[in-house]
């Protein structure tokens, strides 16, 4: 196996390479030097032949990690400790010698960290967005609204609202602290279309949606609110809601190798004798790609046992909140190692950690939940350590040790040597997903440029689409926006938008064939329900009612209709259809 060990702050990825050729008596060691620093930045992968070419490269220096026939190295101990910005305190090396001497194991656990999340509702003064915020608050859930006039916010959903003042037309009116907190978006916002002979006060003509006025835009251009305003919000959420993919911290994605500057941390800190390192493997991984591997020998000589790699702090803390957990993709030796997550920037202090156990010789994927993480100091559980915040996570470290924690030992542990490739870190959201971005879009949005349709039965958004700036192209490259995002969506297409109650039976469909009408309560209803519907991720469907334009629906206060379970309706709904399957293949450009 071609094997490049990377010293100081070498890489795989784009860097220079030792020139000197293997040596000829023998394999490259394993140990050339027990530290490693990757470069924490992201390059473009070299091809396949010029990084076969870069890797025949030589190890100087044997491995001396014979399990039980080495002696203490004390120059690696200080390297180990500078490595990491600097030695812990000697007031803190001897309440270590002394507490792993003596005193008992704790006996209860932290509390587990729960966290709701903000659901984020943009357009909340306009007539579904209010609704929405009406809804969610009868739930219980946290709410904040994304709104243009603060006056006119306060005044419709109360002084006490959680709110941010912004445009999503302006991209610099969305100031990512605002944002902060934030892990679902309901986006109500649309274009102002209004009769051209004006309006009511309370806007009586645009509301009613069943009677036809001249239409004309009002403020913003289509291109503006539809497009570039979708653009802009989507961007001030997508560190908070997350990816359906998950973030990845280490390893390949999209043809760019995401790196992790590692060193090795062994037992010399504590008098042992055990090391490791981390390599790179240009073929090693599970289609022939590259792959990191965390190997050495591990000794319990001078009252060790672990070897370890941590990565040094982040830069900027990773945000990790958006997810559930960290996903590990190795290959397993049928060992148990350590996962410990670090929110705190000392050399010297608690780490979130997680054992988890592998399968000899099979690539597996590990996950392990932000949940499971336990506060740990020196193999010892800290009762009173903060929650873990995945909000300013600034290391991570791997590790195969001898003991678990609080006195219990790794029932796998063996001495000498182990080999642990891993391809992949990242951060993931935990199955089932549902959505994280819901869109209240618009029926019609695929029509104006169908071959073949009739206009004069479509309704009047379509039949005057360029008139009205191209609202339903603009519309539709919005929706577009949101499907190439990687944030799990659903987009809602109602039908004509109506203020009569909600209650009436509903027709789902796909494609953006049907017309009527439909309340918007309703469609605040069906917002709500897809956060929380599996059915509904990555959907894209239509609405309206079942009742004619002709016929007024009305509600009986004493005898209302049941509440709805949406679920019944998301099941039904399939991926893929948007109804762009229609659509002439080269349509005009906008």
């Amino acid at each position: 196996m071609e094997m490049l060990h990377l010293q100081g702050t070498s890489s795989i990825i784009g860097s220079e390479y030792c020139k000197r050729p293997v040596h000829p008596r023998g394999p490259p060691s394993l140990l050339p030097k027990p530290f490693l620093q990757l470069t924490a930045t992201s390059k473009t992968l070299p091809s396949k032949s010029s990084l076969d070419s870069r890797l025949s490269i030589s190890y100087r220096g044997p491995i001396s990690a014979e399990a039980g026939k080495q002696g203490w190295d004390f120059g690696r101990f200080l390297k180990t400790i500078y490595f990491f910005q600097g030695p812990p305190s000697p007031s803190k090396f001897i309440e270590f010698i002394i507490e792993k001497l003596s005193g008992p194991a704790p006996s209860e656990l932290p509390k587990r960290m729960e966290s709701s999340g903000i659901v984020l509702v943009a357009g909340a003064t306009g007539g579904v967005g209010r609704r929405v915020v009406d809804i969610l608050r009868k739930k219980g859930l946290p709410v904040r609204v994304l709104v243009r006039n603060e006056e006119k916010a306060r005044r419709m959903l109360g002084p006490d609202v959680d709110l941010v003042v912004g445009d999503i037309t302006k991209e610099s009116t969305l100031a990512p602290e605002n944002f902060r907190g934030v892990r679902k978006v309901i986006n109500a916002v649309s274009v102002i279309v209004g009769p051209k002979e004006g309006d009511t006060p309370d806007r009586a003509k645009y509301s009613q949606g069943i009677k036809f006025f001249e239409p004309e835009i009002k403020g913003d251009s289509p291109e503006m609110v539809e497009y570039i305003g979708m653009r802009n919000l989507i961007n001030a959420v997508r560190k908070g809601v997350g990816l359906q993919n998950g973030k990845v911290l280490f390893g390949l994605e999209d043809d760019k190798f995401k790196e992790l500057p590692w060193g090795a941390l062994d037992d010399v800190v504590m008098g042992g004798v055990s090391e490791s390192t981390f390599v790179m493997d240009s073929k090693g991984g599970e289609n022939g790609g590259p792959t990191g591997v965390f190997r050495g020998v591990v000794s319990t000589a001078n009252n060790g046992g672990f070897t370890s790699i941590r990565a040094k702090n982040f830069t900027v803390a990773e945000d990790l909140s958006a997810y559930d957990g960290l996903e590990l993709r190795l290959k397993g030796d049928g060992l148990r190692y350590k996962l410990i997550v670090r929110t705190s920037r000392d050399w010297d202090t608690v780490g979130y950690t997680a054992s988890f156990d592998t399968v000899g010789g099979q690539w597996q994927s590990v996950r392990l939940p932000f949940s499971s993480l336990r506060p740990i100091f020196r193999a010892r559980t800290v009762t009173d350590a903060p929650p873990f915040d995945p909000s300013s996570i600034v290391s991570l470290q791997l590790m195969f040790s001898k003991f678990e924690y609080d006195g219990k030992l790794n029932p796998s542990f063996v001495e000498g040597a182990f080999q642990l490739p891993i391809s992949t870190i990242r951060a993931y959201i935990k199955d089932p997903v549902t959505p994280r971005f819901v869109h209240v879009s618009s029926a019609g949005v695929t029509r104006p440029d169908r071959p073949g349709l009739d206009l004069s039965k479509q309704p009047p958004a379509v039949r005057l689409n360029k008139e009205l700036g191209f609202i339903l192209t603009f519309k539709l490259k919005g929706e577009d926006l949101i499907r190439d995002s990687g944030i799990p969506f659903a987009i809602v297409r109602p039908c004509a938008l109506t203020e009569e109650p909600a209650g009436a039976d509903l027709i789902f469909d796909q494609g953006d064939n049907i017309t009527g009408k439909v309340s918007r309560e309703e469609i605040a209803r069906i917002c709500v329900a897809a956060l929380e519907s599996p059915y509904a991720c990555d959907k894209t469907f239509e609405v309206k009612s079942v009742v004619p334009f002709s016929e007024p629906f009305t509600v009986d206060p004493e005898n209302p209709p049941p509440e709805k379970d949406y679920s019944e309706y998301f099941k039904n709904l399939k991926d893929g259809i948007t109804g762009k399957e229609f659509l002439q293949k080269s349509p005009v450009a906008v």
